[in-house]
Formats: structure tokens, C-alpha cells, sequence
């Protein structure tokens, strides 16, 4: 008989897009991001993507003693990948940005392939009470913020991505992006197998339209052939549907509250694990497998859970 094909489920917890204030579900302090990944892992996630807040008052942080708890929380309590953010906020400088990767040495962090527009001020259209007061004017400025990821940028994380021994989930915002991922391969930085996050739907990025799904997908397979495993995120209502049109093309899936606060329609999501259960559902229906934590490690060729430095 043959073998069902396996999916890695990856699981954003919190993401630095949301403000507190959209949704009560919404995971903030340490033990609320730590426990809220906990359960996506336990669902089945086997990536958990994670970025920080600070807990005064849900502000996206990346200053390590921020992240420090919840590495230590979920060390002891899961096998799944720590996927640590180099992404942080549009509004954070590089510097700022790489402290959690550099100082953690995670098997995986994220790496977002160029500079962009990244447009959050529409969601000032559906909500218009905000518990704290950097919510709104954070929002609002990314009317005029570029999210810079320049290629010197990109060479200074994958070096010491090199140096920690961490490799990458390299996201994918347009097509252009892929291009520069190529260059990067063609000049020897970055090696097979390439895990390519397609993000769809993020205004300043590549839309969430079926047919600019399959655009990325034709792109990545004649730029990177057979060496890249690929993994589709849809945001907002987005999806659960780009989930499955991306599984049905052969992708790996992401959900999580960093990228849609939403289940159903009109219907918040109550946790990151409801999110992935429901992404699961449609793989059983599929007659597709979740990949373990460890069958990832294989795919990805990540050095292992032993070897961070949390």
C-alpha cells in the first residue's frame, strides 16, 4: 500500500500584526504565549513560530528576556520546533530585530526575503476601541513604515543563522521574493532543502487570490526546482481556504493567531490550537498525516532540540 504523505503543521502563536485589544484571545504575557503553543503542539503542530509581547501592555518585543520564559517553558514540556522571529515589527530596527536568534540559537527562525510596504492601518476600519494607547498610533503609522530586509540585511541574519547552526523558514511575500532566495542559493549562502513560507494576503505583499497561489507556486518550482519544501499562509479569512488549496498542491500548512484572529466567519478563534485542529480536520478528510516534530527535524535537516542555546 502506498504511504500517506506527511504535512508540517506550523503554528504563529502571536505574531507582532494583532493588538491586544482585536481579540481576548489573543495570547500577551509569557505564560499565555507558553501555554496557548503548548496546546497547538499538542493538537499537532509540529513548528511552533513565536514571536514576544511585552506584558504591560501587549506591545511586540524582542528583547530577549522576553522570549527567555516561554523557551523555558516549552524546553521542558514539548519536543516541537522553537521557530524564533527575525521578523519582530515593521517598525523594528535589525538590530533590534535579530536578538532573539542570535542570543537563542534556535533550530529554526524566520527570514523575511526583502524590504516592503507592510499596510496594517485597514484594520483601523474594524476596530475602534483599543485598551492601550500605543495600538492605535502603531496601526496608523504603517501607512509610511517599509519593512527593511535590504540584501546586506539578509546576508548579516544568514550568517549568523550560519554561526548558531539555525536554519531558516524563509518568508515569501511576492514573488520577488523568491527571486532574491534563488540569488542567495545560486551564491552559496543559503543550501537545500529551502523551507519557503508563501504569505498571501498581507496588504504591501502578493494577494490571496487562488490564481496568485499558484503563481509562487509555479515561480518557486522553476527558480528552485526540487530543492525547497513549500508552505502556505494565508491571512485573515484567508486561511483556512489558502490551507487547502496549498495542501491539495502539495504544501505544508500555517495557521495561528498571528496571522488570522478568525475560525469561521463572524467567529473569533478561542485558541492557536482551535486553529490547528480545524487545519487537521481538513488533512483527514485529505487522507494526509501531520508530520511529528521529529519527522520535520528529518525533512528540514535541523540540527535538533539538543544543540539551542535555551
Amino acid at each position: 500500500m502506498a504511504s500517506r504523505r506527511k504535512v508540517v503543521v506550523t503554528c504563529a502563536v502571536t505574531g507582532a500584526i494583532h493588538t491586544p485589544s482585536m481579540s481576548p484571545h489573543l495570547p500577551v504575557s509569557a505564560s499565555e504565549i507558553a501555554e496557548s503553543a503548548l496546546e497547538a503542539a499538542e493538537a499537532g503542530a509540529a513548528i511552533l513560530h513565536l514571536h514576544a509581547r511585552d506584558p504591560m501592555d501587549g506591545r511586540p518585543s524582542q528583547d530577549p528576556a522576553h522570549f527567555e520564559p516561554i523557551l523555558r517553558r516549552l524546553k521542558g514540556h514539548t519536543d516541537a520546533i522553537v521557530n524564533l522571529t527575525t521578523g519582530g515589527n515593521p517598525a523594528m530596527t535589525v538590530d533590534e530585530r535579530v536578538r532573539p536568534a542570535a542570543e537563542f540559537a534556535p533550530e529554526l527562525a524566520s527570514l523575511n526575503m526583502g524590504s516592503m510596504n507592510f499596510g496594517l492601518y485597514p484594520m483601523l476600519e474594524r476596530s475602534t476601541t483599543f485598551r492601550y494607547a500605543w495600538e492605535r498610533p502603531a496601526l496608523e503609522a504603517s501607512r509610511d513604515v517599509v519593512f527593511k530586509n535590504t540584501f546586506a540585511d539578509i546576508e548579516r541574519i544568514i550568517a549568523i543563522g550560519e554561526a548558531n547552526g539555525t536554519r531558516f523558514e524563509f518568508e515569501c511575500y511576492d514573488t520577488s521574493h523568491i527571486y532574491n532566495l534563488a540569488h542567495f542559493r545560486d551564491r552559496g549562502l543559503v543550501s537545500g532543502p529551502l523551507f519557503v513560507q508563501s504569505v498571501f494576503g498581507l496588504l504591501g505583499g502578493i494577494g490571496a487570490h487562488p490564481d496568485d497561489v499558484s503563481h509562487m507556486r509555479r515561480t518557486a518550482d522553476r527558480l528552485l526546482g526540487d530543492g525547497y519544501e513549500w508552505s502556505v499562509l494565508g491571512a485573515g479569512k484567508a486561511q483556512m481556504p489558502l490551507a487547502t488549496m496549498g495542501v491539495v498542491m502539495g504544501s505544508h500548512v500555517r495557521v495561528g493567531l498571528e496571522d488570522s484572529l478568525w475560525i469561521g466567519p463572524g467567529r473569533q478563534a478561542v485558541s492557536n490550537g482551535e486553529q490547528v485542529r480545524r487545519v487537521r480536520a481538513v488533512l483527514d478528510a485529505l487522507s494526509i498525516d501531520v508530520a511529528t516534530p521529529d519527522e520535520a527535524r528529518a525533512l528540514l535537516r535541523l540540527k535538533g532540540a539538543a544543540s539551542v542555546g535555551f
